[in-house]
């Protein structure tokens, strides 16, 4: 195919010049996708945030060395609904739209899965302004429209597996087909980031898309751990996969997951082993309410650091220095002997007897008759409330030798989901344990405070598989790199 102005632009400034691609981020969060990139040799030109404090945590990080305007600049949430491409990009100052961004970067949110189809996602690469039809359903009609009028060379979308088989719609195979529309060719998968060197198991679908007339090879990362995953993720990836092993999916690419020649999975002790212990709990010194990030945790002198842990202490820009300010944990009087009484791998179900064990032991203690008023509140006091046949996964407590569950942004509200191995510790994780294991470096700030901070984490692609997946890209756009070059010196 011809290829269109825009596209060989982009090109011939990369290939003459040796510059980083330029990148925007859509959907930013604070910045999981971003990071990835920049480690991978690209520029973070203009990102899209709708939350503040996702926005500021961008800004922070990606407004290194700028000054104090154009880190506030950066800072401002946008909504990609009210704001055109055109707009966005003369807003950073980047120059001629249809030159300004080389790759698209982000993860739509999934409100609107159930009401666009395949109809819907055609239509905007036949009419640019069809977003505007229904308002209700337009983030990925968005994403679309963006790649649609700033024409990348490359995109990367991330999503959860639900988008596979989501009210029998494989929505990424429905975008796949918008894509080709506009002269792109794409593909997806479903990786699981404990395969690439993140210590969680979290399943995330990628897609890929390079425009077809630059002639890129799309690659995705291979394996360099092995993790056998549990019953659940197995079970979950399967409903994900149904559409496509039923159909078929010509865009769908099986993810390469290692065997027993690799390494293990990081491990939750290598990700967050050599972190400071925390007491403060257990000795009466911590209260409720909102935790800033204001003092020091010094790294802990004498600890043998995993490879893992050493990364995360010296990313490139992210250096943490003496220690950490975010090492915070939420208050959680009640579960502190529970936590410590909990076996690694427990759930909620084998917390709820624990906790019904350790009021019992009281109650004989206290020699409180059986059903009275003070027996009563004593339960109320000691044991959790969930029915523990309708939570069964509310509670989990970490395996010091695997890798950790897949982190949610819902992990603001509770922790509960990921409680600290430690058993002398009897907590449940840190901001801090939370970005280790999501693969955040030590010297990345999250604006904000406590729980704030988790969502984004939450949110969040760990970094380290961002760069995995950038890697492969960046070979792609190198390889096309090559094939323009001597077409360049020829015609000088």
């Amino acid at each position: 195919m011809k290829t269109p102005a825009a596209i060989s632009a982009k090109l011939e400034r990369l290939a003459a010049s040796n510059t980083k691609p330029r990148v925007l981020d859509l959907f930013a969060g604070c910045g999981g996708l971003s990071l990835g990139f920049q480690a991978a040799g690209c520029e973070i030109v203009a990102a899209m945030e709708i939350d503040e404090l996702a926005a500021r945590s961008h800004a922070i990080n990606f407004g290194k060395g700028r000054s104090e305007d154009e880190v506030e600049h950066h800072a401002k949430p946008r909504d990609i609904t009210k704001i055109d491409p055109e707009e966005l990009i003369e807003d950073f100052g980047l120059g001629p739209p249809s030159r300004a961004i080389d790759i698209i970067i982000g993860g739509p949110p999934c409100q609107a899965y159930a009401r666009v189809g395949r109809a819907k996602l055609r239509e905007i690469a036949e009419h640019p302004q069809a977003f505007k039809i229904d308002p209700r359903a337009d983030l990925y009609l968005r994403y679309l429209h963006y790649i649609e009028r700033l024409k990348p060379l490359a995109l990367l979308m991330e999503n959860v597996p639900d988008i596979l088989n989501h009210g029998g719609h494989n929505i990424v195979q429905e975008m796949v087909e918008a894509l080709e529309a506009m002269g792109y060719e794409a593909r997806y998968s479903l990786i699981n980031s404990a395969h690439h060197g993140v210590p969680q198991m979290r399943d995330r679908v990628f897609m890929v898309a390079f425009h077809r007339s630059i002639g890129a090879r799309i690659r995705f990362p291979a394996a360099v751990r092995s993790c056998d995953l549990p019953p659940g993720y197995e079970g979950t990836r399967a409903v994900a996969l149904k559409l496509i092993d039923m159909f078929g999916g010509s865009a769908y690419v099986r993810p390469d997951t290692g065997g027993p020649h690799l390494p293990k999975a990081v491990t939750a002790a290598e990700a967050i082993g050599d972190l400071p212990p925390i007491t403060l709990h257990r000795e009466g010194k911590l209260r409720r309410g909102a935790r800033r990030f204001t003092d020091l945790a010094p790294y802990r002198k004498g600890v043998k650091l995993s490879d893992y842990a050493r990364e995360m202490r010296s990313w490139p820009g992210f250096e943490a220095g003496a220690g950490v300010y975010d090492h915070v944990l939420r208050y959680l009087p009640r579960d502190t002997l529970i936590f410590e009484a909990m076996q690694q791998g427990d759930e909620y179900p084998a917390a709820h007897r624990v906790a019904n064990r350790l009021f019992e032991a009281e109650a004989r203690r206290r020699r409180i008759a059986r059903d009275s008023t003070e027996w009563k509140a004593l339960h109320r006091a000691m044991v959790p409330p969930y029915d523990p046949g309708k939570f069964p996964n509310r509670w989990w407590k970490l395996r010091e030798n695997g890798p950790a569950r897949t982190l949610m942004a819902h992990i603001g509200k509770d922790t509960y989901s990921h409680i600290h191995y430690d058993s002398a510790q009897g907590r449940v994780i840190t901001v801090r344990e939370a970005a280790r294991l999501q693969s955040f470096p030590d010297g990345f700030i999250f604006a904000g405070t406590m729980n704030p901070a988790f969502r984004q984490i939450g949110n969040a692609v760990p970094p380290i598989m961002a760069r995995e997946m950038a890697k492969a890209m960046m070979l792609s756009l190198r390889d096309a790199l090559a094939r323009v070059r001597p077409a360049m010196e020829a015609a000088e």
